[in-house]
């Protein structure tokens, strides 16, 4: 049921954090991956690493903030495998600090900051299940993955509001986009995280103990997940086990949304 296997699997976002966790168990498990990412050097170490280990790995620099871009990889990705199996529309950047710092409050956030980070946390989201679709439906099959975030399902005090915003947009966006594209077989769904171990999160976490204290009793398991954690949903997402699952958003959030 979780065999992907020869699967041609595309991921942004993939030099580090949950976009490297991604393209690991696609690889772990016999997927052909491209890992794109802005910082080339790094999706090309981490490829590196995973080709050492036996795994059908490659790396390509992407700035999602390129939409043309982004069609053009996927595009050629599909040249090269002839197909598309999986997509994982990951990359993403932080809004800055929640509301309840005094540079996060509403009158102190920058619209042109606030422009940015919908440009890269939601337009370029929906350009990359855009490209990764034509060819989807053409083939009358395949799984398109969203990273959105619990930050999209609820308030969340440590989340500037871009991030908030554009996490619930794209929530919204998978469950449009999922029920158009059901009759191809196209299955599309995202994975909410609570607090993980990611580019994103860590700055704040090495930054301020005070929120890995906020976190850990925000949570009912009371710590932060690391990365590796994910790689089970992600897997069951891609492959045939979830051939009924679509339009969903799966949190994973060591039960955060529960409380």
């Amino acid at each position: 049921m979780f065999e992907v296997r020869d699967r041609v699997a595309f991921v942004t976002g993939a030099a580090s954090g949950l976009g490297l966790a991604y393209a690991e168990v696609m690889a772990e498990n016999g997927a052909r991956v491209v890992l794109s990412d802005i910082d080339g050097a790094g999706a090309e170490r981490e490829s590196a690493r995973l080709r050492a280990a036996g795994h059908s790995v490659e790396a390509l620099t992407l700035d999602v903030a390129d939409l043309p871009a982004i069609r053009t990889a996927i595009d050629a990705t599909v040249a090269k495998h002839g197909r598309l199996d999986a997509c994982f529309a990951n990359a993403g950047i932080s809004a800055g600090p929640g509301p309840f710092t005094e540079t996060g409050q509403i009158a102190n956030v920058s619209l042109e900051a606030f422009e940015r980070v919908v440009h890269i946390n939601l337009t370029s989201v929906f350009a990359t299940m855009q490209a990764a679709a034509v060819h989807m439906q053409r083939q009358r099959a395949g799984r398109i993955i969203v990273t959105a975030s619990i930050s999209g399902l609820r308030s969340e005090s440590v989340s500037g509001y871009g991030y908030a915003a554009t996490k619930a947009a794209i929530i919204n966006l998978v469950r449009h986009a999922a029920t158009e594209l059901a009759q191809y077989n196209v299955l599309i769904n995202a994975i909410a995280p609570g607090p993980f171990r990611t580019n994103i999160a860590d700055g704040i976490l090495r930054r301020r103990p005070e929120v890995v204290r906020d976190f850990e009793e925000a949570v009912p398991l009371h710590r932060i997940a690391e990365p590796d954690e994910i790689k089970g949903l992600a897997l069951y997402l891609a492959s045939d086990a979830s051939s009924y699952v679509t339009g969903t958003v799966i949190p994973i959030d060591g039960g955060a949304t529960a409380w």
